[in-house]
Order: C-alpha cells, then structure tokens, then sequence
C-alpha cells in the first residue's frame, strides 16, 4: 500500500484548521474535494481518521495515531522550502546560548570573539549560569552541557567531543602529604570535590584493567566551579580530579603533577543541545557548524576522530 504524502499533509491541514471549510479556504481548493480526498485516505487506510456531524469534528483514536506521522510529513515539507532561503540568508538577530562559566572563560572566548567579528548582525547573548536551562521554554537557541544528557524527544544534540578525566595535585601538597599509589588511599587525603547536579559531590570512579573503584574522598572544598577548585588545587589544599583541558597550562609548566596515572576515569562527553521540531535558523546553523569545526581544530581533547 502506498500513501499519498499530499494526503497525510491535507489531513494535518484540516486537524490545524479545526473544520474542513476553513482547511479548504485556506488550501485555496473546494470543500467538497477536501472531503472526497480525506474520505479516500480513510478508505486506503481501513479505518475512520475523523468523526464528522454538522457542527462538530471529532479525531479518532486511530486519527491521532496518524496525525502525528502527519504532521512529521508537514514538518519536513517546510523545512525542506525554507532550507535554500537559511542557506543563503545572512545570520542574524539574536542569538541566545547557555553554556557553563568556567567553560565559557577557559575554552570559548576566542572563538565567540571571532562568532562575532564575522557576523556582526548576529546579537550573542549568553547565559553562563549552572543551571540547566529550559531551552524551549525560555527560548534559547543552544545550550552547550558537560555530561550525561536527559531523555528529551523535544531536543536535538550533536556530541561536539569527549574529554579526558584524571587526578591532579600540586606539588606542595603531595610533599606534605604523600602521592597515593592505589585508590584507596585516596581516602585518607583532601579532595577538592566537584559538585554534582543533584547536589551531592561527583563519586570518584576508576579502572585498571579488570578492578574497579569507586569512593567519595574527605571534602577538603566541594564546589560547582572547576576554575575555583583549580586554584585551590594550585594552593596544595588537595587533589582534584577534572578534566585535563581545563589545567592544561597548569601541567605544562608543572604547577600541577597527575597521580594514579595506570587508574582510568570515565570520560566525559561534550554536547550542543538544540530545539529539533523547528527549522534552524541561518544564526544557529553557523553556531553549530563553527563550533563543530573549532573542536576538530583544536588538540585540547581526545578527539571523535581517533
């Protein structure tokens, strides 16, 4: 059995209108063949979409069922009319984008600074808070997050890269205190802990090989911003477990030593979060594709390509 996309489109039209007389004004064809064509696709179909008096129409079970196929058609038609137009359209307006502070300061401004030096009708507007912003609700455009990401059919992501995690201290501090040479040893040190979403520090997880290990360690300091237990880390007030692209200077000139370097820890991905049920704008499409690109380019992760 093969379906007539124009069917599926006229049946989302007459739901979206609410009568057949007004789908049929507004698709500029008669009443009458509105209603011959949506009776044809019940009768294709083996089953009532629409229950019709006088005065009312009434989906169906099966309808529903439907309609959301239906309207997915629609969906791809108009955005398959606009795409040329986004293509070739100028970026512009504005451009709404949540990402983490720390993030933002230690790894982005140099590329926002060239976002907007090449699209200077592009108004960039950031919201560099913890929280995890209602993108739909609050009409953001991109949220870049850290992490595991939530089920939502509402959203769209593309991993934009994965970085490593490892174990670091300052030298002072390990000269007081020790290097640890198994994990759990590490319970008997100061950790400088990274606050999870929920509210409760970040569990340390590792392996090697076939063991496995996971603790909480003593909080010397538990806090939301990597850059703050960096520097408490810098001061030798204890070992911080973080992702190498956030220290990397710090490793470079030795103000930072990585310990338990034959423990793995889990890796952590970094995604660009989007409302996928609409057409991209032209703003958001060169976000993307630029962001993309810029962590292709730059060596400070374990790369997708590898």
């Amino acid at each position: 059995m093969q379906l007539e996309a124009n069917d599926l489109l006229l049946f989302a039209r007459v739901i979206e209108e609410g009568s057949f007389s007004k789908a049929a004004d507004r698709l500029a064809m008669p009443k009458s063949s509105l209603s011959r064509r949506i009776s044809a696709l019940e009768t294709q179909l083996g089953e009532r979409l629409l229950l019709r008096t006088t005065r009312q129409l009434t989906i169906t079970d099966f309808g529903q069922s439907v309609l959301q196929h239906a309207q997915q058609v629609q969906d791809e038609v108009e955005a398959t009319l606009a795409l040329t137009h986004h293509r070739q359209a100028q970026p512009s307006g504005r451009l709404r984008v949540s990402m983490p502070g720390d993030f933002a300061n230690r790894q982005m401004s140099d590329f926002l600074s060239s976002l907007i030096q090449t699209y200077p009708a592009i108004s960039l507007e950031l919201d560099l808070s913890p929280r995890r912003v209602d993108l739909i609700g609050e009409n953001f455009d991109v949220a870049i997050r850290i992490g595991d990401l939530p089920d939502d059919a509402s959203l769209a992501a593309r991993r934009l890269t994965v970085f490593k995690v490892g174990l670091y201290a300052a030298p002072s501090y390990l000269e007081k205190r020790g290097t640890p040479t198994e994990p759990e040893a590490l319970m008997e040190h100061d950790a400088l802990r990274l606050l999870g979403r929920n509210g409760e520090p970040a569990p340390w997880k590792m392996t090697r090989s076939e063991e496995q290990w996971e603790g909480i360690p003593p909080g010397r300091a538990t806090a939301n911003s990597p850059d703050l237990l960096t520097r408490l880390a810098l001061n030798g007030d204890g070992i911080l477990m973080l992702s190498d692209t956030f220290i990397r200077p710090y490793l470079e000139n030795g103000a930072l030593i990585p310990i338990l370097t034959d423990w793995q820890l889990p890796s952590i991905n970094v995604w660009a979060v989007f409302p996928g049920r609409r057409l991209m704008p032209a703003r958001t499409r060169v976000f993307l594709d630029r962001l993309q690109a810029e962590f292709e380019r730059v060596p400070c992760a374990q790369s997708l390509m590898d």
